[in-house]
C-alpha cells in the first residue's frame, strides 16, 4: 500500500515542549511494510523523523493547506513512487482541502461530502436536526438582511461563525443589532452561519469512532470558561469527569451524535452544551484529535494515543483500543500569551512546587520573544497539565493557577 502522509507540525526535541510528540509516523505505521511518502511544508518538514532511506517520496510546499499546490504535490508524488492507496491529513484545516484532492486524482478516501459532516457547522446541524438531536437555531449568512432578520427573530446575543473554522478564529459573539450591522460587511458571509447563543457549561468528548461509527474509546471533560473567551485573552482549561449520571448521559448523546453524523473510522473531539435546565444540547464536531494539551493527558492517563490509534487504522493494522480500567482525573489549563504583541518576558513563575498535582508545565523563559499567532500549543504565557483522581482537586488546582500564577512581559 502507498500511504501518502500531510504533515504541517513540527516535532520538538528540546525535552521541554511537547507538541506533536504523539505524532510518531514512523512507528505507528510501519515504513517496511507500506511505501510511505510525505508532503509538507516548512514547519512540517521538522516533524518527520522517519528513516530518509525507509521514505518512498518527500515533497515540500509553501504551504499544505493550499489545494493546487497539495494536489500538485500528491501528483507529483504519484508519478514518481505510483498510485496513492491513501491520502492521510492530522490537522483539522487540512481535513477538506485533502479531501478534495483525492476527489481530484482519484484516490480512496473520505470524499468532500463525507468531511462534510465534521468540517461544515451548518451541514453537520442539519443532519443532526433531522434525525431528532437539540441544535442550537442556525442559519447560512445568506445575506446580511436574512442575518438581521434572524437575530431578531432568535434574539440577542447571537453568535457567528466560520462554517470550517477552528480553535475559534473568526467566531463573534454580537450582543445587538447595531453591532450585528456593523460587523456583517467586514465578513465574508459566504463562509459564515448565524446561531442562537445558548446558556449552559460546555463540555468536550474526545475518542474514537470506528469504521461502523461505534465508539470503543470516549472520555468527557468539562471546560472552565470557553474557547471564545480564550481568544479574548481569558485562560482556557479544562477537567476529566469521573463517573456520575452526567457522564453517562453525555456519553450516550455523544454515541448518538456520532452515529446520526456517520463519523468513521477517526477520532473525534465533540462539543456540547448542557444548559441550567440539564438539557444537552450539541454544539460542534470535528474529526479529529482533540488539540492542545487533551492528547497528551488522555495518553497519560489511559494510556491511548489517538494519534496511533488512528495512524494504525490506516495502515491496516488493530488498533489496539482497550477498554478503560480506571476512572481517573486530570485536566489542563492555558494562560494565553498577553495581548500587546510581540512581548519579551520578564517573568514567568513555576508553580510546581505549589500544586503538586502539576504533571507538565511549560513556561517561556525570561528573555523569550511572544509573537502573534498561533493556536493552543503555541507558546503562550503558561500552560499547565495536572493529573488526580479527584475531579475536584484538579478543578480546584486549575483556579489556584489561574489566581496565583505570576508573568510579566513587556511590549516590544
Amino acid at each position: 500500500m502507498h500511504i501518502v502522509i500531510v504533515n504541517r507540525w513540527p516535532r520538538f526535541s528540546d525535552g521541554v515542549r511537547w507538541d506533536n510528540e504523539l505524532t510518531r509516523y514512523e512507528e505507528f505505521i510501519d515504513h517496511d511494510v507500506h511505501q510511505v511518502s510525505y508532503v509538507v511544508d516548512p514547519l512540517g518538514a521538522e516533524g518527520v523523523l522517519a528513516d530518509p532511506a525507509k521514505i518512498a517520496a518527500q515533497v515540500q510546499v509553501d504551504d499544505v493547506n493550499d489545494f493546487e499546490a497539495l494536489r500538485d504535490a500528491v501528483a507529483e508524488i504519484t508519478r514518481r513512487v505510483g498510485p496513492v492507496d491513501q491520502l492521510v491529513a492530522l490537522s483539522e484545516f487540512t481535513l477538506e482541502i485533502a479531501a478534495r484532492v483525492r476527489r481530484d486524482l482519484g484516490i480512496p478516501g473520505p470524499t468532500p461530502d463525507e468531511v462534510a459532516v465534521y468540517r461544515d457547522k451548518v451541514r453537520m446541524k442539519e443532519i443532526l436536526a433531522l434525525k431528532g438531536v437539540r441544535v442550537p437555531r442556525f442559519e447560512s449568512c445568506e445575506s446580511p438582511e436574512a442575518a438581521v432578520e434572524f437575530a431578531r427573530a432568535t434574539g440577542y446575543p447571537v453568535i457567528l461563525k466560520p462554517v470550517d473554522g477552528a480553535a475559534s478564529i473568526g467566531v463573534h459573539r454580537v450582543e445587538d443589532e447595531q453591532e450585528l450591522t456593523a460587523l456583517l460587511p467586514t465578513l465574508d458571509l459566504s463562509r459564515y452561519e448565524i446561531e442562537e447563543f445558548v446558556t449552559g457549561r460546555v463540555f468536550h468528548i474526545d475518542g474514537y469512532a470506528d469504521d461502523h461509527a461505534e465508539i470503543g474509546f470516549q472520555v468527557v471533560s468539562r471546560y472552565l470558561n470557553d474557547c471564545l473567551a480564550f481568544g479574548q485573552g481569558a485562560p482556557l482549561g479544562s477537567v476529566v469527569l469521573r463517573q456520575s449520571e452526567l457522564r453517562d448521559r453525555v456519553e450516550a448523546f455523544s454515541r448518538e451524535c456520532v452515529a446520526a453524523l456517520g463519523v468513521r473510522s477517526t477520532p473525534f473531539h465533540l462539543e456540547i452544551f448542557v444548559t441550567p435546565a440539564d438539557e444537552l444540547v450539541f454544539l460542534e464536531i470535528g474529526g479529529r484529535v482533540g488539540g492542545g494539551e487533551v492528547p497528551h493527558l488522555l495518553n497519560k492517563l489511559f494510556g491511548v494515543n489517538l494519534f496511533e490509534v488512528w495512524l494504525r487504522a490506516v495502515g491496516g493494522r488493530p488498533t489496539g483500543i482497550t477498554p478503560k480500567t480506571h476512572d481517573l482525573s486530570g485536566g489542563w489549563l492555558v494562560v494565553p500569551k498577553p495581548a500587546d504583541l510581540p512581548a519579551r518576558v520578564t517573568k514567568a513563575v513555576s508553580l510546581r512546587e505549589s500544586v503538586p498535582t502539576i504533571w507538565r508545565e511549560l513556561l517561556p523563559p525570561v528573555g523569550e520573544v511572544l509573537q502573534p499567532g498561533g493556536s493552543y500549543d503555541a507558546l503562550h504565557s503558561g500552560r499547565f497539565i495536572l493529573l488526580h483522581e479527584d475531579e475536584a482537586q484538579v478543578e480546584a488546582d486549575i483556579h489556584r493557577i489561574i489566581d496565583t500564577f505570576e508573568f510579566e512581559a513587556t511590549r516590544i
